[in-house]
């Protein structure tokens, strides 16, 4: 299964804000569309009305099953009525980080990082998903989807915040942040 990410003029998330984080931006487009498939369909070329980013979800490369059990118990799934606020947040690593071995890239992640237990506290208010792209030819790594109630917008920057401060970001070459609202359908 693959989830296509489609930045152009609609969808049914309204983009509030594209932001460079770190390296190249995004252009800007008004509407994301977000959408599943069986299959990655031909590419379409980046350009000033759309750009497209596809991921597959995986399993949780750096995630021990104690964790893994934690995060289980406490996060919630996406598509919540509630959450009509979302980020996708594109990742690309330095070819640094990936010369590093997976014990290494595991340390780092949890052992000096703590991405995963200092992200607990967050759950269920923010759901998550972390799409992979390295291997399929895309411009990012990751794609990471999260979504959560307006309530919890604050969290949210928390959490992103925290994040970015770790030993782990300092291996991110490139991260662009998009803000969407969910398009709400009048009767």
């Amino acid at each position: 299964m693959f989830r296509t990410f489609r930045g152009g003029h609609s969808g049914g998330w309204r983009v509030t804000s594209v932001a460079a984080v770190t390296g190249e931006p995004l252009p800007f487009m008004p509407a994301l569309s977000v959408t599943d498939s069986g299959a990655i369909s031909l590419p379409l070329v980046p350009s000033r009305n759309a750009w497209r980013l596809v991921g597959a979800p995986s399993s949780l490369r750096y995630t021990e099953r104690p964790e893994k059990q934690q995060l289980t118990a406490v996060q919630a799934g996406l598509g919540r009525v509630e959450a009509t606020s979302a980020a996708l947040i594109p990742i690309r690593k330095s070819q640094a980080w990936w010369d590093l071995t997976q014990e290494e890239r595991r340390r780092i992640f949890e052992d000096k990082s703590h991405h995963i237990a200092s992200s607990l506290r967050f759950l269920p208010a923010i759901a998550r998903q972390l799409y992979h792209c390295r291997d399929l030819g895309e411009p990012f790594d990751f794609l990471t989807w999260f979504e959560f109630a307006p309530a919890h917008a604050s969290l949210f920057e928390e959490l992103v915040g925290m994040l970015r401060r770790t030993e782990e970001w300092s291996y991110v070459e490139r991260e662009v942040d998009v803000r969407v609202v969910k398009e709400v359908l009048s009767a």
